[in-house]
């Protein structure tokens, strides 16, 4: 008898809550984790847009997902793996980019409990969202 896949509600219960995106391992984000699994699952077998299912696990897993829509995925030039990339772009140059961020929500009067990844999400979508309507 096949085994039966689990509900996405299953694997994002073995995704971190806490953990942000700059201080996890690849091994939380790369093909085949449990928050990879979770997309695959809702996008290929529920039948979800691409764009709702990164929104919805980017809502479930604010610290460790990001938003992925249009406007970012032409910002960023249609990166192969956005998870990944995204990642490495945060922990480059000892987390210049994060610490970048943080300062940026500082600055905001933005609450702790706003992710410096969801502080990304909006100035990548806000820098773009105009030139966005001439992306191919």
């Amino acid at each position: 008898m096949p085994s039966e896949e689990p509900h996405p509600s299953e694997l994002l219960r073995a995704v971190p809550f806490d953990l942000d995106m700059a201080e996890a391992d690849t091994v939380h984000l790369k093909p085949g984790s449990p928050a990879y699994r979770a997309w695959e699952l809702l996008f290929d077998q529920h039948g979800v847009g691409w764009v709702t299912t990164g929104k919805l696990l980017a809502r479930k897993r604010p610290r460790l997902l990001p938003v992925y829509d249009d406007v970012v995925r032409c910002a960023l030039g249609h990166p192969s793996d956005f998870w990944l990339t995204l990642h490495a772009a945060l922990r480059a140059d000892e987390a210049a980019v994060q610490r970048e961020l943080l300062t940026l929500r500082q600055a905001a009067g933005l609450p702790e409990t706003v992710s410096a990844l969801r502080v990304c999400d909006v100035v990548v979508w806000m820098r773009h969202r105009i030139e966005h309507r001439n992306c191919p």
